[in-house]
């Protein structure tokens, strides 16, 4: 037999067990943040259920053999306790403790997920027991008190027991009288189970010749063990058990989400090459024996469509998942860069792909730490500038048709444009002379090893993160937009897919080519004549709600032959002054397409989403509206600026 542990089929549920308790407790922390900070007494009901969730995380990881979680797990508990007897008022320190035992226990679970030797947690444990009182008033006496002795105690529950009331919550209170327990640990022994306790305390013969009659057995000990092995969940009672899931809920691995997506996505293309081989047989078929066929396959694609969606469903997480962590992070860097920052946070229940929201966790936490290391000024220099001393970091969330917005604002100095273009000069990155637009100072920001700033620091850096931030935003076929204004703030908006897989698409035409619009990048589709349209500076503009549209020509980007047609169908990308028009032949309909994401560098293109079949086995590419609205908005304004000289 090999040496694996005899828990490591449990790891999978043991990490999500943690994951939804470690979630709870992050809430629960920012609710009684505010009594904290004033020095009162904690609502009890959130000390409850933050000690439940510590008193679980504490007996799986026993049960896993993780001990140092089991540990901090133990002491976290142990703080709480006392909070729950009301014996002392949460305070600003002890709140520190708090948030920094939680943040170690995240750090060492993922260490065993990710196979890494676990954090130091002596220091946390230190600060942890410098805030409980019994702690501290048990280490002033130490010194002056012998030891005391170490006995094992086991339990054996049976039905003659239970029926005169001795279970394993009776023992429990009674070693508690006696002494400290140390650990427990649940036991097979014969087919049953039985409870195995380690006290110190002082226990009489005359006490342990009583408890037998109990079904308890005790017997001293030559050695005390390592303090700090808490009690594991099987052996809790009244304080919440930690049963690996409710009996409502089933835990499913995401790989097999991705798969049933997968094959959802055959079946959507299977449905469009039956629907294509069909189409011939409608001349051939009696028109009413024709409308069964068709109500056969429209029922079809909605029963489609719903299994999709109820699919989504299941993925879909709240954003705040995200959000829920970054409280705690803009508190430390406040604390450490001497800055006063509110955190505002809103749409947290705004829903999106679980792989979104892992995929996107390191990027928004990046542009939270820009905001506060970059973004907010100091205290004296807002006060300066006839701003309040408090800076404001904005986190929002919305859903936009098929597409999710993550917000990421400050109110601080903003971005200075100018400085940004002469560091990227000196770096030897092409930069054209005079004003650049805000889309300019992106891709110069975002540039591997760009950096304003000549030493690192804890928050920020040295010129990777944004690189990282846009390729991964990029991956996800998403978009990173920047508003910035000198002394106002700065404004980053990313763009998301609310799903990767499947999604609704118009089918648009250029010359003999075919290509996919993904609905959600769309504002609307209008009809322009070709006559209307003109020419400046090279550039085509049509007219459009009372101003200019600015006209990509598809054909004309792609090198394709362009066809005269009396009517341009143009697709209208982004609102107000930054609206652009994507003119295509023509539009033939929308479908439901599965979206193939093209990774290997070699065949990725700007303005290239991805690719599709639409059921008669070409390959037809998905194209990315935003991409290319961005070509053309840089296109115009260069024009500007050679116009200008």
């Amino acid at each position: 037999m090999s040496g694996e542990s005899p828990f490591a089929s449990f790891m999978d549920e043991y990490f999500a067990e943690c994951d939804e308790h470690l979630a709870a407790i992050r809430r629960l922390l920012l609710e009684i943040e505010p009594v904290a900070a004033a020095g009162g007494a904690a609502p009890q009901d959130a000390i409850e259920e933050l000690f439940r969730s510590f008193h679980s995380i504490k007996g799986i990881s026993g049960m896993v053999e993780l001990r140092e979680a089991e540990m901090l797990a133990h002491h976290l508990e142990s703080y709480l306790r006392e909070l729950r007897g009301r014996e002392s008022r949460l305070t600003a320190v002890g709140l520190d403790a708090l948030v920094a035992g939680v943040d170690a226990l995240e750090r060492t679970i993922a260490a065993r997920r990710d196979g890494h030797a676990p954090p130091a947690v002596e220091a946390i444990v230190g600060s942890l027991e410098a805030v409980t009182p019994s702690a501290v008033a048990a280490s002033a006496t130490e010194g002056d008190a012998a030891p005391p002795a170490t006995w094992r105690v086991t339990f054996a529950p049976a039905g003659e027991l239970l029926g005169r009331g001795i279970n394993v919550d009776v023992v429990r209170a009674r070693l508690r009288q006696t002494g400290r327990i140390v650990s427990a640990a649940p036991k097979i022994r014969g087919g049953s189970v039985a409870f195995e306790f380690l006290v110190a305390g002082a226990l009489d013969e005359a006490t342990v010749v009583a408890w037998r009659a109990d079904g308890i057995e005790a017997e001293p000990v030559l050695a005390e063990p390592a303090p700090g092995m808490p009690e594991p969940a099987e052996a809790q009672g009244g304080d919440g058990g930690a049963r690996l899931a409710p009996s409502h809920v089933v835990r499913v691995d995401l790989t097999r989400l991705d798969e049933l997506m997968r094959i959802i996505g055959d079946l959507v293309i299977s449905r469009a090459r039956l629907e294509a081989a069909l189409a011939p047989m409608e001349r051939r078929v009696p028109p009413v024996e024709w409308r069964a066929v068709q109500e056969h396959s429209q029922t079809i694609e909605r029963q489609l469509r719903d299994l999709r969606e109820g699919l989504m469903r299941v993925r879909l997480v709240p954003v705040g998942e995200i959000f829920r962590r970054m409280p705690f992070v803009v508190r430390d860097l406040a604390r450490d860069t001497g800055k006063q920052v509110r955190l505002e946070m809103r749409g947290q229940d705004t829903e999106i792909d679980k792989f979104l929201i892992e995929r996107m966790m390191d990027p928004v936490l990046h542009l939270v730490r820009n905001a506060v290391s970059h973004g907010l000024e100091d205290p004296a220099d807002r006060v300066a500038a006839g701003k309040s001393a408090e800076g404001t970091l904005t986190l929002g969330a919305a859903s936009v048709g098929d597409m999710v917005m993550i917000e990421v604002a400050d109110d601080g100095r903003g971005i200075d444009s100018s400085a940004v273009a002469a560091r990227a000069r000196a770096m030897g990155i092409a930069v054209a002379d005079g004003p650049i637009d805000t889309a300019t100072v992106l891709d110069l920001i975002c540039t591997p090893g760009f950096s304003t700033r000549e030493e690192t620091d804890r928050a920020s850096g040295r010129g990777v993160g944004m690189a990282v931030v846009k390729n991964t935003i990029e991956e996800l076929n998403g978009h990173l937009a920047l508003q910035s204004a000198p002394g106002e703030g700065t404004r980053f908006v990313i763009e998301l897919p609310l799903t990767l897989s499947i999604t609704d698409a118009l089918i648009a035409h250029v010359g003999d080519r075919t290509f996919a619009v993904p609905q959600g990048h769309v504002r609307e589709v209008v009809e322009i004549d070709p006559v209307s349209v003109r020419v400046i500076e090279g550039h085509e503009l049509a007219p459009f709600r009372g101003g200019s549209l600015p006209i990509l020509r598809l054909a004309r980007l792609f090198g394709m032959t362009e066809r005269q047609r009396r009517a341009l169908h143009v697709f209208v990308v982004g609102t107000g002054t930054e609206a652009v028009g994507v003119a295509v032949d023509r539009v033939s309909g929308q479908r439901e397409i599965v979206v193939r994401s093209m990774a290997d560098a070699l065949v990725k293109a700007s303005g290239i989403a991805g690719a599709t079949d639409l059921g008669d086995g070409r390959a037809v590419l998905i194209l990315n509206l935003p991409d290319l609205a961005r070509h053309a908005r840089t296109s115009l304004t260069r024009a500007g600026e050679v116009g200008n000289r």
